[in-house]
Protein backbone atom coordinates (compact mmCIF):
# COMPACT_ATOMS: atom_id res chain seq x y z
CA UNK A 1 0.00 0.00 0.00
CA UNK A 2 1.29 3.53 -1.03
CA UNK A 3 0.17 6.64 0.75
CA UNK A 4 0.58 10.09 2.27
CA UNK A 5 0.59 11.41 5.62
CA UNK A 6 0.26 15.30 6.61
CA UNK A 7 3.01 16.49 9.50
CA UNK A 8 4.03 19.76 10.53
CA UNK A 9 5.71 21.44 7.54
CA UNK A 10 6.05 18.02 5.08
CA UNK A 11 3.65 15.59 3.34
CA UNK A 12 5.18 11.83 3.91
CA UNK A 13 5.55 9.44 1.44
CA UNK A 14 5.05 5.49 2.73
CA UNK A 15 4.96 2.45 1.85
CA UNK A 16 3.28 -0.47 3.45
CA UNK A 17 3.58 -4.23 2.96
CA UNK A 18 3.48 -7.54 4.68
CA UNK A 19 1.73 -8.68 7.43
CA UNK A 20 2.91 -9.29 11.66
CA UNK A 21 5.01 -7.00 14.25
CA UNK A 22 6.02 -3.84 12.84
CA UNK A 23 9.32 -3.38 11.06
CA UNK A 24 10.06 0.47 10.07
CA UNK A 25 13.39 0.57 7.29
CA UNK A 26 14.16 4.16 7.24
CA UNK A 27 16.91 6.14 5.74
CA UNK A 28 17.68 9.79 4.90
CA UNK A 29 18.93 10.99 2.37
CA UNK A 30 17.99 7.04 0.79
CA UNK A 31 13.93 6.78 0.11
CA UNK A 32 11.58 4.31 0.21
CA UNK A 33 12.92 3.00 -3.22
CA UNK A 34 16.16 1.66 -1.52
CA UNK A 35 14.75 -0.74 0.98
CA UNK A 36 12.15 -1.98 -1.82
CA UNK A 37 14.30 -5.22 -1.88
CA UNK A 38 14.94 -5.53 1.58
CA UNK A 39 11.33 -4.97 2.56
CA UNK A 40 9.77 -7.57 -0.03
CA UNK A 41 12.34 -10.64 1.83
CA UNK A 42 10.90 -9.61 5.15
CA UNK A 43 7.09 -8.91 4.19
CA UNK A 44 5.93 -12.83 4.66
CA UNK A 45 6.72 -12.10 8.60
CA UNK A 46 6.68 -8.95 9.45
CA UNK A 47 4.24 -5.54 8.56
CA UNK A 48 6.88 -3.43 7.21
CA UNK A 49 6.99 0.30 6.57
CA UNK A 50 9.15 2.56 4.14
CA UNK A 51 9.19 5.96 3.61
CA UNK A 52 10.87 9.29 1.70
CA UNK A 53 12.17 11.06 4.67
CA UNK A 54 10.62 15.09 4.55
CA UNK A 55 12.25 16.63 1.74
CA UNK A 56 12.93 13.64 -0.37
CA UNK A 57 11.51 12.46 -3.18
CA UNK A 58 7.81 11.81 -3.10
CA UNK A 59 7.75 13.41 0.40
CA UNK A 60 7.14 17.14 0.04
CA UNK A 61 7.92 20.30 2.19
CA UNK A 62 6.79 23.13 2.69
CA UNK A 63 9.10 26.34 1.64
CA UNK A 64 11.39 27.19 4.01
CA UNK A 65 11.15 23.85 5.93
CA UNK A 66 14.10 22.43 7.39
CA UNK A 67 15.01 18.19 8.15
CA UNK A 68 16.47 17.92 11.43
CA UNK A 69 16.67 14.41 12.92
CA UNK A 70 14.56 15.45 15.77
CA UNK A 71 11.72 16.40 13.04
CA UNK A 72 12.73 13.44 11.59
CA UNK A 73 12.11 11.78 14.39
CA UNK A 74 8.63 13.24 14.94
CA UNK A 75 7.60 11.96 11.44
CA UNK A 76 8.11 8.36 11.95
CA UNK A 77 6.30 9.01 15.60
CA UNK A 78 3.42 9.93 13.32
CA UNK A 79 3.11 7.31 11.00
CA UNK A 80 3.98 4.74 13.42
CA UNK A 81 0.89 5.71 15.30
CA UNK A 82 -0.63 6.15 11.62
CA UNK A 83 -0.63 2.64 10.46
CA UNK A 84 -1.77 1.59 13.97
CA UNK A 85 0.44 -1.39 14.04
CA UNK A 86 3.56 -0.92 17.05
CA UNK A 87 5.11 -0.85 18.89
CA UNK A 88 7.89 -0.70 16.19
CA UNK A 89 11.28 -2.38 15.84
CA UNK A 90 13.02 0.52 13.38
CA UNK A 91 16.00 -0.01 11.38
CA UNK A 92 17.91 3.05 10.77
CA UNK A 93 20.59 3.44 8.30
CA UNK A 94 23.03 6.58 7.64
CA UNK A 95 21.04 9.63 8.07
CA UNK A 96 18.50 7.64 8.42
CA UNK A 97 20.24 5.93 12.05
CA UNK A 98 20.12 9.70 13.18
CA UNK A 99 16.54 9.93 13.11
CA UNK A 100 15.69 6.72 14.92
CA UNK A 101 18.20 7.33 17.06
CA UNK A 102 16.20 10.75 18.11
CA UNK A 103 13.28 8.91 17.69
CA UNK A 104 14.17 6.33 20.63
CA UNK A 105 15.10 9.44 22.64
CA UNK A 106 11.85 11.36 22.25
CA UNK A 107 9.20 9.04 21.41
CA UNK A 108 9.83 5.53 23.31
CA UNK A 109 6.26 5.04 23.39
CA UNK A 110 6.28 3.49 19.68
CA UNK A 111 9.13 1.78 19.45
CA UNK A 112 9.95 -2.02 20.90
CA UNK A 113 14.16 -1.43 19.92
CA UNK A 114 16.12 0.71 17.44
CA UNK A 115 18.81 -0.75 15.05
CA UNK A 116 20.92 2.65 14.52
CA UNK A 117 22.88 0.78 11.56
CA UNK A 118 26.21 2.98 10.47
CA UNK A 119 24.91 6.68 12.22
CA UNK A 120 27.47 9.31 10.96
CA UNK A 121 27.78 11.32 14.61
CA UNK A 122 30.91 13.10 13.38
CA UNK A 123 30.85 14.91 17.01
CA UNK A 124 31.91 11.61 18.79
CA UNK A 125 35.54 10.91 17.83
CA UNK A 126 38.07 13.03 17.80
CA UNK A 127 38.56 14.79 14.75
CA UNK A 128 35.06 15.61 14.65
CA UNK A 129 35.81 19.72 14.12
CA UNK A 130 38.30 18.35 11.12
CA UNK A 131 35.42 16.60 9.91
CA UNK A 132 32.84 18.96 9.62
CA UNK A 133 34.96 21.68 8.17
CA UNK A 134 35.81 19.66 5.74
CA UNK A 135 31.88 18.71 5.39
CA UNK A 136 31.11 22.70 5.21
CA UNK A 137 33.79 22.61 2.00
CA UNK A 138 31.97 20.32 0.39
CA UNK A 139 28.48 21.17 1.09
CA UNK A 140 29.26 24.64 -0.33
CA UNK A 141 31.27 23.41 -3.45
CA UNK A 142 28.06 21.31 -4.34
CA UNK A 143 25.88 24.78 -3.83
CA UNK A 144 28.23 27.08 -5.87
CA UNK A 145 28.24 24.34 -8.47
CA UNK A 146 30.82 21.83 -8.38
CA UNK A 147 28.56 18.56 -7.79
CA UNK A 148 31.67 16.54 -8.88
CA UNK A 149 34.12 17.56 -7.16
CA UNK A 150 31.91 18.12 -4.17
CA UNK A 151 30.74 14.22 -3.74
CA UNK A 152 34.75 12.93 -4.71
CA UNK A 153 35.44 15.18 -1.30
CA UNK A 154 32.76 13.36 0.39
CA UNK A 155 33.64 9.57 -0.55
CA UNK A 156 37.08 10.37 0.46
CA UNK A 157 36.12 11.95 3.71
CA UNK A 158 33.68 8.83 4.52
CA UNK A 159 36.47 6.78 3.60
CA UNK A 160 34.54 4.62 1.27
CA UNK A 161 37.08 4.09 -1.28
CA UNK A 162 35.31 5.45 -4.87
CA UNK A 163 37.59 6.16 -7.44
CA UNK A 164 37.57 10.16 -8.71
CA UNK A 165 36.92 8.71 -12.13
CA UNK A 166 33.52 6.66 -10.96
CA UNK A 167 32.43 9.50 -9.15
CA UNK A 168 32.49 11.57 -12.53
CA UNK A 169 30.85 9.13 -14.24
CA UNK A 170 28.09 8.61 -11.62
CA UNK A 171 27.43 12.65 -11.13
CA UNK A 172 28.17 14.08 -14.47
CA UNK A 173 25.87 14.61 -17.86
CA UNK A 174 22.16 14.19 -17.92
CA UNK A 175 21.03 13.38 -14.35
CA UNK A 176 17.52 12.61 -13.28
CA UNK A 177 15.73 15.79 -12.14
CA UNK A 178 13.85 14.04 -9.01
CA UNK A 179 17.22 12.67 -7.40
CA UNK A 180 18.99 15.87 -8.52
CA UNK A 181 16.13 17.87 -6.38
CA UNK A 182 16.37 15.30 -3.43
CA UNK A 183 20.57 15.61 -3.70
CA UNK A 184 20.20 19.36 -3.73
CA UNK A 185 18.21 19.03 -0.53
CA UNK A 186 20.08 16.79 1.71
CA UNK A 187 23.67 19.11 0.73
CA UNK A 188 21.53 22.18 1.58
CA UNK A 189 19.39 21.16 4.66
CA UNK A 190 20.01 17.78 5.81
CA UNK A 191 23.29 16.92 6.23
CA UNK A 192 24.99 19.62 8.18
CA UNK A 193 21.69 19.09 10.90
CA UNK A 194 22.69 14.94 10.73
CA UNK A 195 26.37 14.61 11.13
CA UNK A 196 26.44 17.98 14.07
CA UNK A 197 23.49 16.31 15.93
CA UNK A 198 24.78 15.03 19.46
CA UNK A 199 22.80 12.46 21.15
CA UNK A 200 21.48 11.46 24.67
CA UNK A 201 23.48 9.19 25.93
CA UNK A 202 21.22 9.13 28.88
CA UNK A 203 18.22 8.79 27.61
CA UNK A 204 19.53 6.47 24.61
CA UNK A 205 20.58 4.27 27.53
CA UNK A 206 17.02 3.76 28.75
CA UNK A 207 15.94 2.45 25.50
CA UNK A 208 16.41 -0.64 23.75
CA UNK A 209 19.14 0.65 21.40
CA UNK A 210 21.61 -2.10 18.97
CA UNK A 211 24.32 -0.32 17.04
CA UNK A 212 24.98 -1.91 13.86
CA UNK A 213 27.93 -1.77 11.90
CA UNK A 214 28.56 -3.11 8.36
CA UNK A 215 30.68 -6.07 8.36
CA UNK A 216 33.01 -4.31 5.31
CA UNK A 217 33.20 -0.78 6.80
CA UNK A 218 36.38 -1.75 9.10
CA UNK A 219 38.14 1.70 8.97
CA UNK A 220 35.69 3.95 7.54
CA UNK A 221 34.42 6.98 9.16
CA UNK A 222 31.05 5.94 10.01
CA UNK A 223 32.32 2.75 11.10
CA UNK A 224 34.34 5.05 13.67
CA UNK A 225 31.27 7.11 14.71
CA UNK A 226 29.30 4.12 15.09
CA UNK A 227 32.33 2.47 17.45
CA UNK A 228 32.11 5.51 19.30
CA UNK A 229 28.50 5.58 19.88
CA UNK A 230 28.63 1.97 21.46
CA UNK A 231 31.37 2.59 23.14
CA UNK A 232 29.74 5.34 25.14
CA UNK A 233 26.24 3.32 25.49
CA UNK A 234 28.40 0.32 26.65
CA UNK A 235 27.02 -2.11 24.06
CA UNK A 236 29.09 -3.99 22.01
CA UNK A 237 27.99 -3.18 17.96
CA UNK A 238 26.33 -5.90 15.95
CA UNK A 239 28.48 -6.46 12.37
CA UNK A 240 25.16 -6.54 9.46
CA UNK A 241 26.88 -8.32 6.03
CA UNK A 242 28.19 -5.50 3.55
CA UNK A 243 29.40 -2.13 4.10
CA UNK A 244 27.49 1.21 4.17
CA UNK A 245 24.62 -0.21 1.95
CA UNK A 246 24.29 -3.58 2.61
CA UNK A 247 20.67 -3.24 3.33
CA UNK A 248 20.79 -2.35 -0.42
CA UNK A 249 23.93 -3.86 -1.76
CA UNK A 250 23.15 -7.57 -0.38
CA UNK A 251 19.37 -7.49 0.68
CA UNK A 252 19.14 -11.28 1.11
CA UNK A 253 22.01 -11.59 3.13
CA UNK A 254 21.34 -8.70 4.96
CA UNK A 255 17.72 -10.10 5.42
CA UNK A 256 18.94 -12.95 7.10
CA UNK A 257 21.08 -11.35 9.93
CA UNK A 258 18.50 -8.70 10.01
CA UNK A 259 15.68 -11.53 11.17
CA UNK A 260 18.29 -12.78 13.39
CA UNK A 261 18.38 -9.71 15.45
CA UNK A 262 14.40 -9.33 15.02
CA UNK A 263 14.36 -12.44 16.78
CA UNK A 264 16.21 -11.68 19.74
CA UNK A 265 14.80 -8.08 20.08
CA UNK A 266 11.13 -9.56 19.94
CA UNK A 267 11.57 -11.68 23.26
CA UNK A 268 10.14 -10.60 26.18
CA UNK A 269 12.89 -8.62 28.41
Amino acid sequence: MNNTLKVPEAELYYEVRGSGPLLVLVGAPMDADSFAPLADLLAGDYTVLTTDPRGIKRSTLNPGGTSRPEQRADDLARLIRHVDAGPAVVLGSSGGAVSVLALAQEHLDVVRAVIAHEPPLDRLVEDGDELLAKSEKLMADYLAGDVVGAWQQFFQLANLGVPDEVVEMMFSGERDPQQVASERFWFSHEMRETITWTPDLAKLRTANVVIGIGADSTGQLCDRTSTALADRLGIEPTRFPGGHTGFADQPEVFAEALRAELKVLHQPR
